[in-house]
């Protein structure tokens, strides 16, 4: 979230300074193209730039189409799309890159009339609230409301086109077990769109002291507790990693029949063979045990801590990203 705010921080001190300054937002993307809907960046007359539309050819051609217009000082052309084909054998709109796709990409020249809505972002996005970013011909709009999906764009002609967005962390992490693999894998997973719960059952646990990276961290007197405190959610990914098998069974026993993005469950083949083997003679609902991801992460016969938390990262991000 910090690049977020470093973006739209560069514009606010851009406005205050009176120094001109281009939005670049990624509106819509489809096929292989290098930056999805809703990357951007900012990058005013100075050259400071924040941010990132998708690097490459493509990103370099669009700085240099906004320091251009920056210099000319064209107040008139406030906002402008463009569309790109990565495809060097169309006869229009190529990017110069070939890894096939197509974007549209907004260049909007920020106004002053935009700095109390920008303000808004900064500070929702600080405080680690959703909202709803709004960019249409007329400028940047913000407000509390929370919109039912992540991203929306429509387009009639060049002059008429609406974009919304939900602002703030579009995806929430629940990691059950705050020891040594949680503290590596919340360490990485802080880089990327998530909002990080850690959760454990002993106090003054040192893993759980020294994790700065989960926005919110909570001791439990029984992981029970966890039946109220992790919601369903289709932007919902849990991960179960105790300290034991009975830890671990307790835990997975609370969230059952719960529907999620992501759950799944760190251990052996044989601690997990025996604690799915157990629940066949009882109630719990086979169907959606076949929705818990074991053995969790990609194989990668990873070892160390660290090497956990790239894999099961891994393994979330595949299928986070695998309809887009």
């Amino acid at each position: 979230m910090n690049k977020q705010l470093t973006v739209w921080n560069l514009v606010a001190a851009s406005l205050q300074q009176n120094i001109p300054v281009m939005l670049l937002y990624v509106l819509e993307s489809s096929g292989s193209s290098p930056g999805r809907q809703g990357f951007f960046m900012a990058i005013n007359a100075t050259g400071e730039m924040e941010g990132s539309i998708g690097g490459g050819i493509m990103e370099h051609k669009f700085v240099e189409m906004a320091k251009e217009q920056l210099r000319a000082m064209n107040r008139e052309l406030r906002a402008r799309l463009k569309k790109q084909i990565h495809d060097k054998s169309v006869a229009k709109d190529q990017s110069g890159m070939i890894c096939s796709g197509e974007q549209t990409i907004l260049l909007y020249h920020v106004q002053e009339m935009d700095m109390v809505h920008v303000q808004n972002i900064i500070s929702s996005v600080e405080k680690n609230k959703n909202g709803l970013l709004r960019l249409s011909p007329s400028g940047i709009k913000f407000s509390e409301k929370i919109p039912g999906k992540d991203f929306y764009f429509s387009i009639h002609t060049e002059g008429e086109w609406e974009y919304e967005e939900k602002t703030g962390y579009k995806n929430k992490l629940f990691i059950i077990g705050g020891g040594h693999c949680a503290l590596a894998f919340s360490r990485l997973m802080s880089q990327m769109d998530f909002y990080i719960h850690v959760y454990d059952d002993r106090r003054n646990l040192k893993t759980m002291l020294q994790n700065e990276f989960a926005h919110e961290k909570k001791v439990l007197e029984n992981y029970a507790e966890l039946s109220s405190l992790i919601p369903p959610g289709n932007n919902h990914y849990v991960v179960i990693m105790t300290l034991s098998y009975r830890t671990d069974n307790i835990a997975l026993r609370s969230l059952v029949k719960k529907e999620f993005k992501y759950i799944g469950l760190l251990g052996s083949k044989k601690k997990i063979e025996k604690m799915f083997n157990d629940y066949l003679d009882e109630t719990v609902d086979q169907k959606w045990l076949q929705t818990v991801n074991t053995p969790i992460g990609i194989a990668i016969k990873s070892q160390t801590p660290e090497e956990i938390a790239i894999s099961i990262a891994a393994e979330i991000i595949r299928i986070k990203n695998q309809n887009l």
